[in-house]
């Protein structure tokens, strides 16, 4: 029997056919058969875009709050194609989810997304691609999970523990201090409006790129050249989550964000490179390296993480299977620049733009900065001043740098309750019944701003009420401060001490120079959430993040 093309044809109609209504099916029932049908939750706008357009379309996040309001702690809203999501105030089931990392590991469809321009390594890639068990690549620790998590987390919490970071505390306030000055002299003839989230963008960067890899990146030298790392992490910004990107043949096709992301990825990954090169060529000039038979980790001391890690490879005393690669040390290297530079710029900047809504606030702070007789602290002064700490936890709490993340149940299991609520049948319940592939959204800004957990001035910048914060707050299962603004559980931010003592350094050295006032309504300034909590104006939306403050010189009084 002859088979024709025609036959082939028809054949593949057939296959497209039967697994487009095969998927269809699935969805269907997914969708539809969920135990999550049985909670309360708005109505659906969009059976494409579920509720996502409604979201979006509120300033600052603040739906979900106002949804909580009507619905209770517990409620379902869809996501894309009407994916099931699970939102929830009650800490034991926000708890249970992030100490429960590879039962609820993120979506699917973001950690690919994050793997594109964050890395997970070519050879781990071909590894999956044969179907090996273990991992031979570890990529950015963002996108690791379950053994492949905890083996660079292992490897990478020394570079973040409290005595690395009391080294890095001159960086911080070098760097400060060099903002400073710049303003200093933009500010020559009195008040000027400044952008103070582009200037603190350059500066982060050039402190992670002094602290994380003994490089300064010149990002705040106005003669500099344009900043290739600036620009590909803008790009990032502009990539919007879409329906079609969770299509079946989603990935066979390139689309504007695919583009994006892999300019970003290969930017990133040539950064990455050559740092790793510069600090082994730096470590191998040293003397005490030309011979380093004899090394051993105890004997290791570094100012920035990526020379720790290189020299703690180098060290004798490692066994070869905890070593890390170039390629795998390469991999970390995104991660640090994007978390690193971006969560402490959008935070610092919110920190400005709070102290100029409540300039009495602003004045017991300069106050407080100004009892410090220098103007080069080390950490542990800065960590001694207890309104620096308030100014920056409430900070925190109102602009988490994430306003909310989303984890996907990896199978059918069961979400313990702290609180029982009542579903729309009249029953009470205890616990919480989830189906594998159904999202649980962690919304850490109606966490952070819920008056049940922080009173009726719970949207109000009060740094006050951490001298005594309440009791509910206790309950929050953070990893810092009674706040999810570096998340808890055992995926907890890696860097949490090395952002907190860099926010404080900025405000320390900025508060007490300048005084800062909105230079537009207060109302005019919204914040937008993909991929972060970051500042914008609602009359310019095209320009993205921005933050215009009247900037004047403080002389005293």
């Amino acid at each position: 029997m002859t088979i024709t093309g025609q036959d082939i044809t028809v054949l593949c109609g057939l296959t497209t056919l039967l697994y487009i209504s095969w998927y269809l099916y699935r969805l269907w029932t997914f969708v539809f058969g969920t135990p999550l049908r049985n909670l309360p939750g708005p109505p659906v706008s969009s059976w494409v875009h579920g509720n996502q357009p409604d979201i979006g379309a509120v300033d600052n996040t603040m739906l979900p709050d106002i949804w909580f309001s009507w619905y209770g702690k517990n409620f379902v809203d869809r996501g894309f194609y009407m994916r099931p999501r699970l939102w929830t105030l009650d800490t034991r089931a926000i708890q249970h989810v992030l100490t429960h990392p590879d039962d609820f590991p993120k979506p699917e469809q973001d950690n690919k997304q994050l793997e594109m321009f964050l890395g997970k390594g070519e050879a781990i890639l071909r590894c999956y691609n044969r179907f090996c068990c273990n991992p031979c690549t570890p990529g950015g620790i963002l996108t690791a999970y379950g053994d492949e998590h905890k083996y660079l987390r292992r490897l990478l919490n020394p570079a973040f523990g409290p005595a690395q970071i009391r080294g890095m505390t001159n960086i911080f306030i070098e760097k400060s201090a060099q903002l400073r000055d710049i303003w200093q002299n933009q500010v020559k003839r009195g008040s000027a409006k400044l952008d103070v989230n582009e200037y603190l963008s350059r500066m982060t960067l050039d402190v992670i790129g002094l602290a994380g890899f003994g490089r300064d990146f010149n990002a705040l030298d106005p003669e500099g050249k344009p900043n290739e790392f600036l620009d590909a992490f803008h790009r990032l910004f502009t990539i919007v989550p879409s329906a079609s990107s969770r299509l079946p043949f989603a990935k066979l096709f390139r689309d504007r964000n695919a583009e994006t992301s892999s300019y970003a990825a290969q930017v990133f990954q040539d950064i990455g490179a050559k740092l790793v090169a510069e600090r082994r060529a730096a470590i191998l000039e040293t003397s005490s390296w030309k011979d380093a038979q004899n090394i051993e980790r105890k004997d290791l001391q570094s100012r920035d993480v990526l020379t720790l890690l290189l020299k703690a490879n180098m060290a004798q005393d490692i066994p070869d299977d905890q070593r890390l690669s170039d390629q795998e040390v390469i991999n970390q290297i995104p991660t640090f620049l994007t978390a690193g530079h971006e969560t402490t710029s959008s935070s610092s900047t919110w920190a400005l733009y709070l102290l100029s809504c409540y300039p009495a606030t602003q004045k017991k702070l300069r106050e407080e900065l100004f009892s410090v007789d220098t103007e080069s602290p080390t950490m542990d002064e800065l960590l001694s001043l207890s309104y620096l700490d308030g100014v920056v936890r409430e900070t925190l709490r109102l602009h988490s740098a994430v306003g909310m993340m989303t984890r996907e149940a990896a199978r059918d299991t069961i979400i313990p309750l702290r609180e029982p609520f009542e579903d729309i049948n009249g029953r009470i319940q205890h616990e919480i019944r989830i189906a594998k592939g159904d999202e649980v959204v962690v919304p850490i800004l109606s966490v952070h701003r819920s008056k049940a957990i922080w009173g009726d001035d719970a949207l109000d910048f009060k740094p006050e009420r951490w001298q005594q914060p309440p009791e509910a707050a206790t309950a929050i299962p953070g990893v810092w401060g009674h706040l999810l603004a570096f998340t808890g559980g055992p995926r907890a931010c890696i860097g949490y001490r090395f952002a907190l003592v860099e926010l404080k350094a900025i405000l320390f050295v900025l508060v007490r120079a300048f005084a800062f006032e909105l230079a537009v309504p207060a109302e005019e300034v919204v914040a937008k959430t993909h991929p972060t909590h970051r500042p914008s104006l609602k009359s310019e939306p095209q320009r993205g993040a921005q933050m215009p403050l009247i900037v004047t010189p403080y002389e005293g009084t």
